[in-house]
């Protein structure tokens, strides 16, 4: 018996799960990418991209090339679960929680690319200086867009939790540590040096109160 049908036959549930956490995944780039670049265009005539992480540092291009692969695991995941390539480990599985917490991390993401305005970035130019945002839910939290995008990846790994979703997951995690530790940080630090340094002080990277800077210094240029 191939394993695709056994996969099939044993658990007729997973495939509509399958087919969710595909749709979820594809709304999560067209809502978070798609549209969110496209408001920019319409605002400023800029959609926001900078692609030069490749031709950047070994921590951008490092960063950079992690987050391409979480995001392959992550279309992969529900893919290869449908097609019965991989099977689930079901004592993870949970559709309802999934779900409701994929809403929530879309509507924070969304929330929170709004409240950047037309600071609104994905990747770095080292030459450029934008607004620091530091209101909204940038009060609490410094990184919030990367948080709720974490938050959606592992409401998906609920919905598909498969070798796949799972090291997905992982390699997202480490990609945002690399791009805000060694690449975000240190530019905001040196384009916004003592106004960045006490609001890093203040705040936690990715939740709040946890991760702010002790005293950081800017460097000089």
């Amino acid at each position: 018996m191939s394993i695709g049908r056994c996969y099939r036959s044993t658990r007729p549930g997973e495939q509509p799960t399958a087919i969710l956490a595909l749709a979820l995944f594809l709304l999560f780039l067209a809502l978070g990418f798609g549209l969110r670049g496209w408001l920019q265009w319409r605002r400023t005539g800029d959609a926001g991209f900078r692609f030069g992480a490749f031709a950047g540092s070994g921590a951008e291009r490092a960063g950079g090339a992690l987050f391409v692969l979480a995001l392959g695991l992550g279309l992969a995941a529900p893919l290869l679960e449908l097609f019965g390539v991989l099977s689930a480990f079901e004592a993870l599985r949970a559709p309802v929680s999934g779900t409701l917490l994929w809403l929530a991390g879309i509507a924070g993401l969304l929330h929170a690319q709004l409240a950047m305005g037309s600071s609104w970035r994905v990747g770095v130019d080292p030459s450029e200086r934008t607004t620091l945002r530091t209101t909204g839910p940038f009060r609490w939290v410094r990184n919030p867009i990367f948080s709720w995008v974490i938050v959606t990846a592992a409401a998906l790994a609920l919905l598909v939790p498969n070798v796949a979703s799972l090291a997905g997951l992982a390699v997202l995690i480490v990609s945002v540590e690399i791009q805000v530790r060694l690449v975000e940080e240190p530019y905001l630090l040196r384009t916004h040096g003592e106004a960045y340094a006490r609001w890093a002080g203040a705040t936690g990277r990715f939740v709040p109160r946890i991760g702010r800077l002790s005293s950081p210094s800017p460097p000089r240029p």
